[in-house]
């Protein structure tokens, strides 16, 4: 069989999760490294061994030698780099979150269904293997009806600078950037419910906090303390049709003991925690009892696997033609609470979706 040719858009920190697990899947051949900094493509061109390296992606997608693309690239690009690959007959794999409005979410995929290419949206938690076998538990009905979820990420310290300041360029501060991930990954547990309500805030007290000594964080490559235009923290409570709700809070910056991560789902026959680590809480002979399942990895999130696997169900789906478990439909409801969320907070009254 021939292998699919893949072209790597964005050479940034989340390219190497795409490229290694590329590298490691067997019907998988990075044959094209593409970034406005062409010299950083030819580095990464030659560890990953791709022939090709690109300055302009409009020149990538050109190349009939590419059969399927990672989009790694500034949230701003995501819709025009989407919409363009699938006009131009490719596969696409796009980092989340899927764009930044409502109008650039229904242009993407418009354009999925006009081209008949696959879409597949980087939700990566879906594809930890905890999460999987968690949703095995969720499909046999061990915890009921899930009505209630609750979920966190709060860094103290943790505004990256850079593009992910700035929020022409990536449309928002962590909701969109870290809170994306577990307002899916608990509505995907949840069965996908239709919102229909949001009401939520967002602050913006404390900056990207520069001026803290002793402790280091994460950097974006342009980082710049001087521009910070997204939010420090967001909260917001999210109701469905089916009449279960979410609670979800997620900041950059935060006056807070330490870091924290939980996400927590609560059913009426049963719960479950996946951060920090996986606990299922159930009742036996009239006892409740906190179950932690063995697995390789006791902790929420495995990174490496969780991208390994998303990489291989990319290619798996465009070597059988099926759909993904992350497509653009889910990619659209997703950006349709994340939107909620922001406009919520700007009007200060809940939205009804």
């Amino acid at each position: 069989m021939q292998k699919v040719r893949i072209g790597v858009i964005g050479t940034g920190t989340i390219s190497e999760m795409h490229l290694n697990s590329y590298a490691r899947n067997a019907n998988a051949q990075i044959v094209a490294i593409c970034d406005v900094n062409e010299a950083r493509a030819r580095q990464v061109a030659s560890k990953f061994g791709a022939d090709k390296t690109y300055a302009d992606y409009r020149e990538l997608l050109a190349d009939p030698d590419v059969d399927a693309v990672s989009i790694c690239t500034w949230n701003n690009t995501h819709a025009p780099i989407s919409i363009a690959a699938l006009q131009a007959g490719k596969h696409v794999l796009i980092e989340k979150p899927l764009c930044r409005t409502m109008a650039e979410a229904y242009e993407v995929e418009a354009a999925v269904r006009a081209s008949g290419k696959l879409l597949q949206v980087g939700y990566v938690r879906r594809y930890d293997p905890n999460v999987k076998m968690l949703r095995e538990f969720v499909d046999n009905g061990e915890f009921g009806d899930l009505y209630y979820a609750k979920a966190s990420t709060l860094r103290r310290l943790g505004n990256p600078g850079g593009w992910f300041a700035d929020v022409e360029r990536s449309g928002g501060g962590p909701l969109i950037d870290i809170g994306v991930h577990v307002i899916d990954l608990c509505w995907y547990l949840m069965g996908k419910p239709k919102a229909t309500t949001v009401s939520a805030n967002t602050y913006q007290k404390l900056g990207n906090r520069s001026n803290v000594r002793h402790l280091s964080f994460y950097k974006a490559a342009d980082y710049d303390a001087s521009k910070n235009t997204v939010e420090d923290l967001a909260n917001a409570i999210i109701r469905f049709e089916n009449g279960a709700s979410l609670l979800v809070d997620v900041s950059y910056s935060l006056h807070a003991k330490k870091d924290e991560g939980a996400v927590r789902l609560f059913g009426d026959k049963g719960g479950f925690e996946i951060d920090p680590e996986v606990v299922i809480v159930t009742e036996k002979h009239d006892t409740i009892l906190n179950v932690q399942p063995q697995t390789d990895s006791q902790a929420g999130f495995s990174g490496d696997a969780a991208f390994q696997n998303e990489i291989d169900h990319f290619i798996d789906c465009i070597v059988n033609g099926t759909k993904p478990i992350s497509p653009v439909e889910d990619g659209v409801e997703i950006m349709k609470i994340l939107c909620a969320i922001y406009e919520s907070a700007a009007k200060g009254e809940e939205i009804r979706l």
